[in-house]
């Protein structure tokens, strides 16, 4: 069945922020989409359940929240930021606050033995020397240790076609944020792993056509001729790469990134929506939406439970 959507922008404003007013007083915290198809929801069930986990750079406790009263993994955390240091503290058995940028970071995990998983979500991109991070990683893995690690894809086609337009702005989130200092093709992420001794076991893709992206305003104006173009590229929808590594030396077949296909996205109804608002919207009242969506999503998932 086909549900047009003839909402005007003033009229959408209304909606939300009426629905905003009407939450304000019993609005939850939330800090995780639950129930979807992201990367942090693939790094929590790659990881699996009642693990020793090492978790680097988590944040304000995001997937680690779910780590340890979902998932019953026991939690170390090693996270640069004092405020985020003290949201992990109910979560985390230990919690420590170092640089992962710092050469001697691993001391303060030293004590901790080694652990069943170590992950870094959307981290490795931030650090100057993410190579030597990882071979640190690889060292505190027990010997039936993995590596679970997701890394954005530089390759995407809206980042291709932001460089056809000579225009590569950093943003506030996304695949081109203002912090991100190092950048990950396909063959990057592979040669990432097996230059540490590391071999990639299992590896998912997150998918995000170029609309349902931060750059959904830039793609829409982009000419169809580039479009076509770019469309060639069997990876050009791969937002973020989702990998799980052992030691080479360990049981499990190797995977050759640039081998796997890459699955078309499942689109929701919420998705179409906020491919509609990044384009028509003004960028305060697709926040707001992305808040509602988020909320509601997490009480949906809450009252499954």
């Amino acid at each position: 069945m086909r549900c047009d959507i003839n909402i005007s922008r003033v009229n959408l404003e209304l909606i939300l922020n009426s629905t905003l007013n009407a939450m304000s007083e019993k609005r939850l915290k939330y800090d995780y989409r639950l129930g979807t198809d992201s990367a942090g929801e693939r790094v929590l069930r790659i990881i699996g359940k009642n693990k020793k986990v090492l978790e680097l750079g988590p944040g304000p406790g995001t997937i680690t929240k779910l780590l340890a009263q979902e998932s019953n993994c026991r939690v170390t955390a090693v996270e640069i930021d004092a405020e985020a240091v003290m949201k992990l503290a109910p979560y985390c058995e230990r919690v420590f606050q170092a640089d992962l940028n710092k050469s001697n970071w691993q001391d303060v995990v030293s004590n901790e033995g080694a652990f069943d998983v170590i992950t870094a979500t959307d981290v490795l991109e931030h650090l100057y020397e993410p190579l030597k991070v990882l071979t640190t990683m690889k060292a505190l893995l027990n010997d039936g240790g993995c590596i679970v690690v997701s890394l954005p894809h530089v390759g995407h086609s809206v980042i291709h076609a932001c460089l056809l337009e000579e225009d590569f702005s950093y943003g506030e989130i996304g695949l081109l944020d203002r912090t991100h200092i190092r950048f990950f093709g396909i063959k990057n992420i592979q040669k990432l792993f097996e230059n540490v001794g590391l071999k990639i076991i299992h590896a998912e893709f997150v998918v995000r056509e170029p609309k349902h992206t931060e750059f959904a305003k830039r793609w829409a104006k982009t000419s169809q001729a580039v479009k076509d173009a770019l469309s060639k590229n069997p990876f050009g929808s791969v937002y973020q790469v989702v990998v799980k590594a052992v030691p080479e030396s360990k049981e499990g077949r190797a995977i050759i990134l640039m081998d796997l296909l890459v699955e078309p996205q499942n689109l929701s109804a919420a998705d179409r929506i906020k491919a509609f608002l990044r384009v028509y919207a003004s960028a305060k009242m697709y926040s707001r939406f992305q808040a509602i969506y988020a909320l509601s999503r997490n009480l949906i998932f809450k009252g499954k439970r």
